[in-house]
């Protein structure tokens, strides 16, 4: 699964004592290697994983030339405080592909120095690199929060189940009076539970759902406190984001987590898609046209719009009408689903990118009702605003969210429905 989308990057002029650097990275040793324009090796070295040997590392790297790139591994993991280093010491940092046994090839050696070379020319050549998550804000506070409820609720489902197991192969009397309540309400139970049984064996099996209760009920308490300080904090990083119809904090949390804190980095709402999971790969044989799914990219990203797709086509009449006159032309459900999630991921992309398009409350229809009580047609107003008449009607009908249009919409109305081309652009 790739976390960032690969390009080529194009260096330009650089000068004549350009150096790239690649860097191969673990959890007590980073080792550096340096090649010149040519791709000669000029440094090869190990270096600690703390902020004296990011510094050392960095410091060799200049000592040698001016460094135009560095190559990084794992930039997600071990690489993170590395990469954190180069940019507060003006190094451009891109992440490279782990090299596997099907890309190394036959014949070709794999050692730490040998992977640090590899990721030095990769970086040196421009290809297949991707610029890494910066991990220095709010996304990074959600994606550690995100991390330990998702434990916490698999932790959750892991005792209740031990549970459940553990009554229906126990006492008959503990089987017939826990069995019949139903996990949820049992496990509520046991959290409570402290009384003592007349018998040894019975009593020992309810000290120990007891303790299964109890941590669960712990558990479960912790991850709630957790998702709600997700969905503050996400609130005021992405409020745009965060009231995304049909998205809840945990779908909008994976969303933001994919993006990170540089979003800038995907250059399209179409490489957003690719790193999500949902752009469109064709599938065409014979007389039969179609696309599928893409299966690679951020797996937490694509159930997010999954989700997200399954409750709008559930709940939105705008969708259920898509998916009906979709069916209607032949297409499966899982191509209507196919396509709704690359809608959608369109959708969270703008979003990202413009965290504060919050909508305005009620004022859609508001300036609607003033718009036709004036005489000013859609299409008018649309012309005059600059805009298609179909996203003119999605934020008169409060569908979407156009915080700017919305706010340029409100003055065209205050300066009385101005109807020049343009006028409010």
């Amino acid at each position: 699964m790739r976390k960032a989308v690969c390009m080529k990057v194009e260096y330009g002029n650089v000068a004549e004592d350009a150096v790239w650097a690649g860097v191969d990275t673990h959890t007590a040793t980073n080792w550096l290697s340096v090649v010149d324009a040519r791709g000669s090796e000029l440094f090869s070295g190990e270096f600690a994983t703390d902020p004296e040997g990011y510094r050392k590392l960095c410091d060799e790297i200049r000592r040698l030339g001016s460094p135009v790139a560095a190559g990084v591994e794992c930039t997600g993991t071990y690489g993170a405080g590395l990469v954190r280093a180069m940019a507060a010491y003006g190094i451009a940092c891109y992440e490279v592909i782990t090299p596997g046994r099907p890309r190394r090839g036959p014949g070709c050696d794999k050692d730490d120095a040998a992977d640090a070379l590899r990721a030095a020319k990769q970086a040196l050549s421009g290809e297949n690199l991707a610029v890494p998550k910066s991990q220095d804000g709010w996304v990074e506070e959600v994606r550690n929060m995100t991390v330990a409820r998702e434990e916490l609720v698999k932790q959750c489902t892991s005792l209740a189940n031990l549970a459940l197991a553990t009554v229906r192969k126990g006492p008959d009397e503990i089987r017939a009076r826990l069995e019949r309540l139903g996990t949820a309400k049992m496990m509520g139970v046991l959290a409570g539970w402290d009384e003592a049984e007349a018998d040894p064996i019975c009593d020992a099996v309810m000290f120990s759902l007891a303790a299964l209760g109890r941590v669960r009920a712990e558990a479960r308490r912790s991850a709630r406190l957790l998702e709600e300080r997700i969905e503050r904090t996400l609130k005021a990083g992405n409020p745009a984001l965060a009231s995304m119809y049909g998205c809840g904090p945990i779908s909008a949390a994976m969303l933001a987590i994919a993006a990170g804190d540089n979003p800038e980095r995907m250059g399209s709402e179409a490489s957003f898609a690719a790193l999500c999971g949902v752009s469109p790969i064709r599938a065409s044989s014979g007389k039969v046209e179609r696309h599928r799914l893409n299966r690679g990219g951020n797996r937490n990203a694509s159930k997010a719009l999954h989700i997200i797709a399954m409750h709008r086509m559930r709940t939105d009449p705008r969708t259920t009408e898509y998916v009906e006159r979709r069916r209607a032309e032949g297409l499966s459900d899982r191509e209507i689903r196919r396509c709704v999630k690359r809608y959608i991921a369109r959708e969270a992309y703008r979003l990202i990118m413009h965290p504060y398009d919050v909508p305005i409350e009620g004022k859609g229809p508001e300036m609607r009702a003033e718009r036709i009580a004036s005489g000013v047609s859609q299409k008018d107003a649309a012309i005059a605003l600059g805009v298609t008449a179909s996203t003119l009607c999605d934020l008169e009908l409060g569908h979407h969210q156009f915080r700017e249009l919305a706010l340029r919409y409100r003055q065209w109305i205050d300066d009385g429905f101005p109807l020049e081309a343009g006028i409010a652009s």
